[in-house]
């Protein structure tokens, strides 16, 4: 995992605990303006989180499909275990 991908993930977790502390009416930060920028700011971090490479998009359907085609990603409908199992020695 990259240094990008860490980043984005602990974003996340804090934008989504503020998030549920403030539905829960707790004020994680005093200043309302500054509560509002925030859970803006955080909502557009989730947005953007779950965005990155989940292949939402055409162009990420299709390098899903260019992955696919190469062997570089695993689909559920196509994993063989035997297969794996004998890749694994080499």
């Amino acid at each position: 995992m990259d240094k990008a991908s860490i980043v984005r993930f602990l974003v996340l977790i804090v934008a989504v605990i503020n998030s549920v502390l403030n539905l829960l009416g707790y004020q994680t930060i005093s200043d309302e303006l500054t509560n509002d920028l925030v859970a803006v700011v955080s909502g557009g971090v989730m947005i953007w989180a779950a965005w990155k490479n989940n292949y939402l998009s055409k162009k990420g359907q299709a390098q899903k499909e260019v992955l696919k085609a190469n062997g570089l990603i695993k689909s559920k409908n196509t994993f063989d275990a035997g297969q794996a199992y004998e890749n694994d020695g080499k």
